[in-house]
């Protein structure tokens, strides 16, 4: 009896324990599906609102603003349409018209998205996780390609712009330090894209790309082959009417166009507005060389002349004239320099050149001439060469008279070739030719008219594919003996591509009928025209040239560097 009892118990006692081990075996199960069903739920890119969120790194927001985006949206710069945003934020809570296009507010998401057509080119956030970095972390993690400054009567900023693939461009914008100790916080950044005025998305597309010679009409392309001078120093109707009607390919400023940065920033702008019905942005030039010839307004330092920094004979010193240069144009809104001079200044007795020149020795002009025209191209302008074949041993100022140069090609490629020719060779993308007479090369026209010159020697010998400018054709080397018009037409006939006419804006229409008519009665094919107007388009998508208005700059660190190259020359 006692032995049966005890066999019961033992058998209850494994029971009880294999239900116990059933039931625990079942609950770890279960605990195991739900850890499951929660690892599902939280895949990559939806982590739990329990962990904290890492803030994006420098690495992210380059690498996301290589693709269009910023971290924490799925708006893409370029592609996203106005529908697409509203779709998912809804309407916006106001929009603002800016100096950039149209934006539309969303301060719930700390973001303005601005639009071209339906697309959305720009998107500008203040969120903290961009705030959070500083001016010198930026500038530490990447150099910029291009520093801007803004000031008006709110701000004074500093911009860093960072130009990244598939024409993406990264701002970042902070308030302007104080002094070198100063490192300020970022205010906000901008991410955009150019988009052309139909909307649709690419690079470049404020110039030529999408829209080839061919759409052009005869007016339009004979109209960027112009280069004209404005009277004032404000928008007349007369300029707007240069620009509207006559298609203008670029406008260039002198002493008597510019009266402050202000003024001149605005003068410009009022350009770019007048032509925002032409896919093609303006040129806007000036004649800035440093020296005796400056432009520049008061408040803003000027270069030393050429010659004193000939006499350095420092090719760094060289590079960083042009960079402030370059720097300066485009702080006030200008995209090309007519500069450098590489005329070698062989006459004493020149009464045009002089301290122009980086001297009479051709190694010297040649090596610092073109470090100071790559200081230039460095900072995204137009560097135009000048004035080829060479100014330096003409006895006469072209400005008042024909000078005339009795050497011959041979005498003339071992000294005043020579610094133009290792220019081309190094990437030049403008040059300048001048009204010189060389009776050895052609008994019949100056230089600037001459094919023998353009296209026999600057083309055809030294294989120059850039765009050709004639000197100003204004001046009284040419007036004394032609009309503009019909100097205007040999000059094309010779193989020039840009025609400047600087003064008397009233000869713009009268150069262009004459154009056309020649054109229109076989005296130029259009091909011909066609061939410059490739060149000009060309230039203006290369520097990637848009009708963008600038901001009123801060020039006191221009300046600062300025100050530092007269001091080496002192």
């Amino acid at each position: 009896m006692i032995k049966r009892i005890t066999i019961i118990i033992i058998i209850a006692i494994i029971a009880l324990g294999a239900a116990f081990y059933f039931n625990s075996s079942s609950g770890d199960d279960t605990k195991d599906q739900q850890a499951d069903q929660q690892s599902k739920k939280t895949s990559p890119g939806h982590e739990s609102k329990d962990v904290p969120k890492a803030e994006p790194t420098l690495d992210s927001i380059f690498d996301l603003a290589k693709q269009g985006k910023i971290p924490d949206s799925n708006i893409i710069v370029g592609e996203t349409t106005v529908d697409e945003v509203q779709e998912a934020w809804g309407k916006p809570n106001g929009t603002s018209d800016t100096n950039a296009g149209l934006f539309l507010n969303y301060p719930s998401h700390g973001i303005d998205v601005g639009i071209t057509g339906d697309i959305v080119s720009d998107l500008r956030s203040s969120q903290d996780q961009f705030t959070a970095f500083d001016l010198d972390t930026i500038e530490s993690y990447e150099k910029p390609d291009d520093t801007h400054y803004y000031q008006d009567e709110n701000y004074d900023q500093i911009i860093l712009v960072y130009e990244l693939s598939s024409g993406y461009v990264l701002k970042w914008v902070l308030p302007n330090p104080a002094g070198k100790s100063d490192n300020p916080g970022v205010d906000h950044i901008s991410l955009s894209k150019e988009i052309n005025r139909d909307g649709v998305h690419g690079e470049n597309s404020d110039a030529s790309s999408g829209k080839g010679n061919e759409s052009m009409s005869l007016d339009e392309k004979i109209g960027q082959m112009i280069f004209s001078g404005v009277d004032g120093t404000e928008m007349t109707a007369e300029t707007k009417n240069t620009i509207k009607n006559y298609h203008v390919g670029g406008i260039i400023l002198f002493g008597n166009n510019i009266e402050s940065k202000t003024q001149t920033v605005n003068f410009l702008n009022g350009m770019k507005t007048a032509n925002a019905g032409n896919p093609y942005p303006l040129l806007l030039g000036v004649d800035e060389e440093g020296g005796s010839v400056t432009r520049m307004p008061d408040g803003i330092k000027s270069l030393p002349t050429s010659r004193s920094i000939g006499k350095l004979n420092d090719p760094d010193v060289s590079f960083n004239v042009g960079t402030i240069l370059g720097k300066q144009m485009k702080a006030l809104g200008f995209n090309l320099d007519f500069a450098p001079v590489l005329d070698i200044n062989s006459n004493p007795n020149n009464p045009v050149i002089g301290d122009r020149s980086f001297g009479d020795n051709p190694n010297i002009v040649t090596r610092l001439g073109i470090q100071t025209m790559k200081g230039i191209q460095n900072e995204g302008v137009i560097s135009v060469i000048k004035h080829f074949p060479g100014h330096g041993d003409t006895g006469v100022d072209s400005h008042l008279e024909l000078p005339k140069v009795n050497k011959s090609y041979e005498e003339l490629s071992k000294l005043e070739l020579v610094p133009f020719k290792k220019a081309i060779s190094e990437g030049a993308d403008v040059s300048m030719v001048a009204h010189i007479l060389l009776p050895k090369i052609d008994e019949d026209y100056p230089a600037s008219m001459s094919k023998e010159v353009i296209t026999g020697i600057l083309r055809e010998d030294y294989d120059f594919d850039g765009v050709v400018i004639t000197d100003d054709l204004t001046m009284e080397a040419i007036t004394d003996h032609y009309s503009v018009a019909d100097a205007a037409v040999q000059s094309v006939k010779a193989g020039a591509d840009l025609l400047l006419v600087a003064h008397n804006p009233n000869l713009i229409a009268e150069v262009f009928d004459e154009l056309k008519e020649a054109v229109e009665e076989g005296e130029i094919s259009e091909n011909r025209i066609d061939e410059s107007v490739e060149r000009i388009t060309h230039l203006k998508e290369k520097y990637q040239l848009s009708d963008e208005k600038t901001p009123i700059p801060n020039f006191q660190s221009i300046n600062e560097r300025v100050e530092t190259i007269l001091q080496k020359v002192s």
